[in-house]
């Protein structure tokens, strides 16, 4: 007679994994905690020599802040059009981009994929000042085209290179059974092998939309002047003050800037798991 699975006697090294794996989600989680924490406290615990992990009056004094900011909503209407516009025209060159690469046989494409990996290795502080004067160039500073031009760049190649293992993992009797059936080409791309290369592309879409959204240096180098075309991070410079900063302040804004992500992470956790999982099995 087998027991219940939850009354059998779990082994020890499973044990161990799953103590080891709750640590590490509670380390992992104790900043959010803790920033979210510090956004209710009063100001006087916030500021307080001796931090306590709780509150037994929390306020929400810091956020009332925040929102009172003119500009505030504005960045954060300007943070969603780079992000998204990030996100939406990465997925879709990628999407393109890695077909072509994988689908086709052409000069010099493996030479072009290696490029796509030493792309990844440039550090992005090395490239802020060549796109400054890029930016400058082609008349784009102090717009929302100077943050969304690069982010499109940087995140092309690591799109590209992850979607290549999803477009290479459907198999090649399918398309043919495609144009056997009547399909073209470009049904065949877009109402076949879209849908089966989807999680990639949320997974891709993740980071891209990640490194968007939490972007201050490009928002800080190439917005000059014109503060209506900053982006949500800059306001986290107004809670910093010469003589004193504004915890509560800074805590609360980065709880708001945090929502977002969370509620993106939430609507594509399924196809996120998926994609990060694996490609299409055959």
């Amino acid at each position: 007679m087998k027991l219940p699975e939850a009354l059998r006697v779990r082994r020890p090294g499973r044990l161990a994994a799953e103590a080891a794996a709750l640590l590490i989600a509670a380390l992992v989680a104790f900043p959010l905690y803790w920033m979210v924490l510090s956004a209710l406290k009063p100001a006087g615990e916030v500021q307080s020599a001796h931090p306590r992990p709780w509150t037994l009056s929390p306020s929400l004094d810091s956020f009332r802040r925040v929102f009172q900011q003119e500009e505030f909503g504005r960045y954060f209407v300007n943070s969603l059009i780079v992000a998204g516009t990030v996100v939406v025209a990465s997925a879709v060159i990628a999407f393109l981009a890695a077909t072509a690469v994988t689908r086709f046989r052409f000069r010099f494409r493996t030479t072009l994929l290696i490029m796509f990996l030493i792309a990844q290795m440039v550090p992005v502080e090395a490239l802020t000042i060549p796109l400054f004067f890029l930016m400058r160039d082609l008349g784009q500073l102090n717009t929302l085209g100077s943050l969304i031009l690069p982010h499109l760049a940087l995140s092309l190649p690591f799109a590209i290179w992850m979607l290549r293992g999803f477009v290479a993992a459907v198999p090649e009797a399918l398309e043919e059974a495609a144009y056997i059936d009547g399909a073209s080409r470009t049904r065949f791309l877009w109402q076949i092998l879209f849908p089966l290369v989807l999680p990639g592309l949320v997974a891709t879409s993740v980071f891209s939309f990640i490194s968007t959204w939490n972007d201050f240096l490009f928002a800080k180098s190439f917005i000059i002047s014109d503060t209506s075309r900053s982006t949500l991070p800059m306001a986290l410079l107004v809670f910093f003050k010469p003589d004193e900063n504004d915890w509560g302040g800074i805590m609360a804004a980065s709880t708001v800037m945090t929502v977002p992500v969370l509620v993106f992470f939430v609507l594509v956790q399924r196809r996120l798991v998926s994609g990060l999982g694996g490609a299409v099995k055959d």
